[in-house]
């Protein structure tokens, strides 16, 4: 006989669990009780439940695992909910519980109850409540399958108190290997290829299925082969492409007009691994001509031809599915087909040059301002950064000039947002970290976005991380502000102006106090000058250090200045 929670713990153990991220309560005293009997998992405590949630979420976007949270009933799932939107719209496997009341307190309304599985279930791919110990293994056996299954995401598990002390004589069950096809319909294969090579016009965008499957070096093959820019969606999170290469121009906007005036009037499209499109602004247009010809590939059966019909839908893993296109093609790819590639592939090789160009414009007629430009604070920080250093980056009004500067080749170089919902950059550099421990890490975070989340400083510090976060502080919702004036255009508003309650002044924000009150030595940079020596320093220390630095308050690229 085994009680609910060691059969708990037992499960986890069995799908290879190494951390559980959590923000305990009463309702958690059977877990945590028994924690010392499973030395193989260790608890991440945070301060507040949205942090446990994003730690969870970049660890589990960091190494293809199924991240566990331990939330605390009613209040504390709720706290977690917006960073668990960010992580079902970033299609992370989670499996997330929150201990409840004793369910034979149900009828009486206890303190902490709630209806836990109806607030998780539409966040949710399945939200189920254990009413028994017998439960136990075959819920915790399907919640990490329904986590993993295509299209991924996150499950939750309602836990009440007393069933964690029931005892049963069920055993937990071994999650086993699942095979999956991973290869697209050879029909559709064909079909496909037969799209590419009539294309005049071609153009790739790509979301984080390309990295979830690995397919980064299948995807360049394919695009140099056929000589296509490739575009990533709005609020990728991770190295699709290699930011410094010719064919890549860039991120497509929130708003299907503008895709449009971007994409160039392509006759064929690939869309690879993603939501095709997150929009903000309503435009009732097409993003490519209707005649033009669309080629889809996921892993999630429900994720093609969502939004847009397709000409040829692949249902498949994205590396082997493009690995076989690209066999396909190849032999295919001679003559005046090779000579179209190569000219094409001149023109946006010059096309990046000049993106070059502008961005050096940028930096020079700025580089005397203080406070520094975030154009001149990415030049500094290149400078200083150690090899092989993860970047993780929460900037959204400085996101263009990170981009622009700094070069990132491979997967889990970089990190960026998801979901939408801002607080991720602290918490997410810490699921990270644990995702790459033996890489030097840097959190660049907005100073609002930061504010959402700056307990995950003391956890970095409780646990001894070793990595540096950088506040670029312009006092204020920068990127409100500009979304802002971009509603006021669109809808036409007029005698508008100013932009009341955005601004994070009167008092301003001592990061400094901030970070050394949870435990992290940091220190404000003013110059230019003395950036780099301070991030050098900060990657020197043994510990979490964090770098308060103030920038000009009009940040970033707010113009789309791409051609």
């Amino acid at each position: 006989m085994s009680k609910g929670k060691h059969l708990f713990m037992q499960s986890l153990e069995a799908n290879g669990v190494r951390y559980i991220f959590g923000n305990p309560g009463t309702t958690e005293a059977a877990l945590i009780d028994t924690l010392s009997d499973y030395p193989g998992i260790d608890y991440i405590l945070a301060l507040h439940e949205g942090v446990a949630v994003g730690m969870a979420d970049a660890y589990a976007l960091g190494t293809g695992r199924v991240g566990v949270v331990n939330l605390h009933a009613a209040p504390g799932l709720g706290n977690g909910l917006g960073m668990l939107y960010n992580a079902l719209q970033g299609r992370s496997p989670l499996v997330v519980t929150a201990g409840q009341p004793d369910n034979r307190l149900r009828l009486r309304e206890p303190l902490l109850g709630h209806d836990l599985v109806a607030m998780a279930a539409p966040l949710c791919k399945w939200s189920v409540s254990a009413e028994r110990a017998d439960d136990l293994p075959l819920i915790l056996h399907r919640a990490f399958k329904v986590a993993k299954e295509p299209p991924t995401g996150p499950v939750f598990v309602d836990l009440p108190a007393n069933v964690l002390e029931e005892e049963s004589d069920r055993p937990t069950l071994a999650p086993g290997r699942l095979f999956a096809p991973s290869q697209a319909d050879p029909e559709g294969l064909r079909q496909a290829a037969e799209v590419l090579l009539r294309a005049q016009n071609p153009v790739v965008i790509c979301g984080d299925g390309v990295y979830r499957s690995g397919a980064q070096a299948e995807l360049v093959a394919l695009a140099e082969l056929l000589g296509t820019p490739v575009w990533n969606t709005l609020l990728t999170a991770a190295v699709n492409f290699p930011t410094s290469h010719p064919q890549l121009r860039g991120e497509l906007p929130d708003n299907q007009a503008q895709m449009r005036e971007l994409l160039h009037e392509p006759d064929a499209v690939l869309l690879v691994g993603g939501h095709f499109f997150r929009e903000v602004f309503f435009a009732g247009e097409s993003p490519w001509p209707e005649e033009a010809a669309v080629i889809q590939i996921d892993e999630a059966a429900g994720a093609v031809a969502r939004n847009y019909p397709v000409t040829v839908g692949l249902v498949a893993d994205p590396k082997a599915t493009l690995r076989d296109l690209y066999e396909l093609l190849a032999p295919q790819v001679t003559g005046a087909l090779r000579g179209a590639s190569e000219v094409r592939r001149g023109e946006l090789a010059r096309l990046q040059q000049e993106a070059w160009e502008r961005q050096q414009d940028r930096v020079k007629a700025s580089w005397d301002e203080l406070p520094m430009t975030s154009a001149r604070f990415m030049v500094e920080l290149k400078s200083a950064l150690p090899k092989d250093v993860v970047v993780v980056g929460e900037v959204n009004t400085c996101r263009d000039d990170l981009l622009r500067t700094l070069s990132f080749e491979k997967a889990g170089d970089y990190y960026g947002s998801r979901g939408g919902g801002i607080g991720q950059g602290l918490p997410g550099a810490l699921g990270y970290k644990l995702a790459h421990p033996d890489r030097p890490l840097l959190a660049i975070s907005g100073d609002g976005s930061a504010l959402y989340s700056i307990q995950a400083l003391w956890t970095a510090a409780h646990y001894g991380m070793k990595l540096v976060f950088v506040i670029l502080n312009n006092r204020a919702y920068r990127i409100v502000k500009h979304n802002m004036d971009r509603h006021r255009e669109f809808f036409g508003v007029r005698g508008k102006a100013g932009y009341p309650f955005l601004d994070l002044t009167q008092p301003d924000i001592n990061f400094v106090d901030l970070a050394e009150g949870f435990g992290v030595p940091a220190r404000r940079v003013m110059e230019p000058g003395q950036l780099a020596p301070a991030v050098q320093e900060a990657f020197d220390r043994s510990g979490p250090v964090l770098l308060d630095v103030p920038i000009e308050s009009d940040c970033g690229v707010l113009a789309d200045e791409r051609e």
